[in-house]
């Protein structure tokens, strides 16, 4: 899977968090290279989820 590739995935998955979980902006679901645990660590606090239970959403989607 390419950089596109990947890009196009994570927009749709972020679309869908944003639908299951209203409280998240695109701020909040901001991915930058690098920089996927700062991501889960913000997202564990706004959502009151441990990193098992968020990759596990995510997985899901």
């Amino acid at each position: 899977m390419n950089s596109t590739e990947a890009k196009g995935n994570w927009s749709q998955q972020k679309g869908r968090l944003k639908q299951q979980f209203a409280v998240l902006t695109d701020n909040d679901l901001l991915y930058d290279k690098g920089k996927k645990e700062e991501m889960f660590g913000k997202l564990q606090i706004i959502l009151g989820k441990t990193k098992e239970e968020l990759h596990n959403i995510i997985d899901k989607l």
